[in-house]
């Protein structure tokens, strides 16, 4: 199954797992709470998808990766103690606390959420000397002699022996307690990640013309030729930050990220590409709607891979807006809650007291470790407004405004940004769908963009907020009849003839 799937099984068991009866007592037993496994190529998500697990669930995450163990971590330091057994006194080896069993109470006594997952990371590579351990572990949810705490669920990883040559096999015994779960790579899953995450458009562009080229491992006599998911993840924030900076991205650069020569040399000229059409093209002035017949015959003329390159930048350009919009309208959201609140109780509560409540907030759901990189960059600005605020109504005299209404007008030139932003989107999805439809009409450059959106989560809430006639319009027309089928045929069949003349 795809890394979406296996990601939704794990929830499912998590909520099984943890699930209670009318007597508090865990509805499975845990030791019917089979660990679960979960088997897939290196560098799919694997760990992504537990830490995204942990925070949808608001449950604790301990992670190891456990061949950067030793015996002695894993199960604890020996020591003597002595027992008395039938009136005789007898010296006994016991066990320090395992270091990752501490961590799991650890973090229990940091974040005050007394559920979670333990995982462990390429559980079938651990060392000679481990390895009975780790199947103990497996058996007896066990390190040592000390147990995983109650509420506490296994979830392992682990690598197939085509990828790693020092993978263990699992006897029958153990795998006969594990809930095994195999993970396949799967390009349409992990593009609508790579939107969510907002993965740089050259990068998705490219792998959608290049699907082949987004995970592959190869063995030759030079060594292992590789390309991940992982790695174009990270090299998509690599490019983000040089464009910043203005650094230039290369065929070496993309080479210390995509360790595959051609896939690194193809990449690169395609990006160089993608920046010379943003400008050759106009991008920018097609946005705000001032392209020319000039723009729209030299696109005409152009090759079918450079009219999807045009609409890739189109649709990154456009991507980065609706995700504006998104984080813009999660902030006034919650600003709002807060106004409400502030309203509701502006007798007793000062504006001072609104933002101590607002950082109260925060930092709880900060110590139990539930804030996303989003989440938090919009407490941040939730914060920085309501500062900003009591700076200006001790700074202003009321002027016969009370304090609340002084706020209330700052709120409101929030949700007029908003407004604007929102409003300047739409026009600019707009103009994109006129020069499409005056460039290309009902072709498969139009499919390829709807196709796009759809699998867009920021674009999908945007038009299911604000609507978009052109959007349903063609999403109709093209999309949900025979038409679609024999349209991407088409372009599939381009592309792998555009793949045989670039690497045959």
């Amino acid at each position: 199954m795809d890394i979406k799937r296996a990601k939704q099984e794990i929830e499912d068991t998590i909520e099984a797992y943890l699930a209670k009866d009318e007597f508090g007592e865990y509805r499975i037993p845990a030791i019917r709470q089979r660990p679960v496994l979960l088997m897939g190529p290196p560098g799919i998500g694997k760990t992504q998808i537990m830490e995204q697990i942990a925070k949808e669930c608001q449950i604790g995450l301990v992670a190891y990766t456990i061949t950067h163990h030793t015996r002695q971590s894993a199960v604890g330091l020996p020591f003597i103690k002595e027992k008395v057994y039938d009136g005789k006194v007898f010296s006994v080896t016991e066990y320090t606390m395992s270091e990752i069993i501490a961590s799991v109470y650890e973090k229990m006594e940091q974040t005050g959420i007394r559920e979670g997952i333990l995982f462990i990371d390429e559980i079938n590579c651990v060392s000679e000397t481990l390895a009975p351990t780790m199947l103990q572990f497996l058996q007896g949810k066990t390190f040592g002699n000390q147990k995983i705490p109650k509420g506490w669920i296994i979830v392992a990883a682990g690598n197939p022996p085509e990828y790693n040559k020092s993978v263990r096999d699992f006897d029958v015994v153990t795998l006969d307690r594990l809930k095994r779960i195999d993970v396949d790579v799967n390009f349409e899953v992990w593009k609508e990640y790579a939107y969510r995450q907002g993965i740089h458009p050259a990068v998705i562009s490219y792998l959608e013309l290049r699907k082949q080229n987004f995970y592959r491992v190869e063995t030759t006599v030079d060594g292992k030729l590789f390309a991940t998911a992982r790695g174009w993840e990270d090299l998509s924030q690599l490019i983000q930050a040089y464009e910043i900076l203005g650094k230039s991205v290369d065929r070496d650069v993309v080479y210390q990220y995509i360790q595959h020569r051609m896939i690194a040399k193809d990449f690169a000229n395609y990006l160089e590409l993608y920046y010379k059409y943003r400008t050759d093209y106009g991008v920018e002035d097609i946005l705000a709607g001032n392209w020319t017949p000039v723009t729209v015959q030299k696109v005409r003329s152009a090759a079918l891979d450079e009219h999807l390159s045009i609409v890739s930048l189109l649709n990154g350009k456009l991507s980065e807006l609706f995700r504006k919009c998104y984080t813009a309208d999660i902030f006034v959201t919650k600003l709002y809650e807060y106004m409400r609140f502030y309203k509701e109780n502006r007798e007793q509560y000062t504006a001072e007291e609104i933002l101590h409540r607002a950082e109260g907030d925060m930092e709880a759901l900060k110590k139990a470790e539930l804030l996303t990189r989003r989440d938090t960059q919009m407490w941040k600005r939730v914060l920085e407004f309501f500062e900003g605020a009591v700076l200006r109504v001790k700074g202003q005299k009321q002027n016969g405004k009370t304090a609340y209404e002084q706020v209330k007008e700052f709120f409101e030139l929030e949700t007029e940004k908003l407004e604007h932003l929102t409003e300047q989107t739409a026009q600019m999805l707009q103009n994109v769908f006129d020069f499409l439809e005056a460039t290309f009409g009902e072709s498969q450059e139009m499919v390829f963009f709807i196709t796009e959106l759809n699998a867009n989560s920021y674009s999908m809430w945007f038009v299911q907020e604000n609507g978009s006639d052109s959007y349903y319009r063609y999403n109709k027309g093209l999309l949900f009849d025979q038409w679609q089928k024999s349209i991407l045929g088409e372009m599939d069949a381009v592309e792998e003839g555009l793949n045989t003349g670039i690497h045959g």
